[in-house]
């Protein structure tokens, strides 16, 4: 049976081998079902898939921040932050929030005034429309600073036109206290005040 994966946005994708121009296998993932698709993924690599729905096949990463710090970034953001909706993506030593480009409430606001009235049952595709088609930004993330103490760093994003950087807003080795500290700040203005 073939390798797939449905990415949130409802696309198929099959998983590909080729050959590179000195003649070494190469892997990717296509909505093309014609050329050479795998029926197992090769050893050491992982399909992953990006906040943005984007599929890719790397290599399996070195795991740097645990399990449990994942969940204390995420179980934090649904307890502390205004946030419905956000993703959590680990990308070497940083877990690292998404938010919306977009508010959904507010965009299904809007096109209920333009369209008069959406009943129930458009209201629920509309949803299931934005959901899969919603893009997302990084705002805030945590870097492990230091492996031995479990030191972070929590930063976010400045939208300055000369920064547009990470900066960083504070240190601690206790992760969950930075978490309920500045997650609450997440789809507020008090985030552009955060320094």
């Amino acid at each position: 049976m073939p390798v797939t994966h449905i990415n949130r946005s409802g696309d198929t994708y099959y998983l590909h081998e080729g050959k590179t121009k000195k003649g070494n296998p190469k892997y990717y993932l296509s909505k093309k079902k014609d050329g050479v698709i795998l029926n197992s993924i090769p050893e050491g690599y992982e399909i992953y898939e990006n906040p943005n729905a984007q599929v890719f096949l790397r290599r399996i990463p070195p795991k740097i921040i645990t399990d449990g710090e994942i969940s204390i970034v995420e179980k934090g953001v649904k307890k502390y932050s205004v946030l419905k909706e956000f993703k959590i993506d680990v990308r070497k030593n940083s877990i690292v929030i998404f938010t919306p480009d977009q508010d959904p409430d507010d965009l299904k606001e809007i096109l209920s005034d333009f369209a008069g009235y959406i009943n129930p049952d458009t209201d629920s595709k509309l949803s299931q429309f934005l959901k899969r088609n919603q893009t997302y930004s990084p705002m805030m993330r945590f870097v492990l600073t230091d492996k031995k103490t479990r030191e972070f760093n929590v930063e976010r994003y400045c939208f300055l036109g000369s920064i547009d950087d990470w900066m960083v807003i504070d240190t601690s080795c206790d992760l969950a206290k930075l978490v309920k500290k500045y997650t609450l700040h997440l789809g507020k203005d008090s985030f552009f005040e955060l320094f």
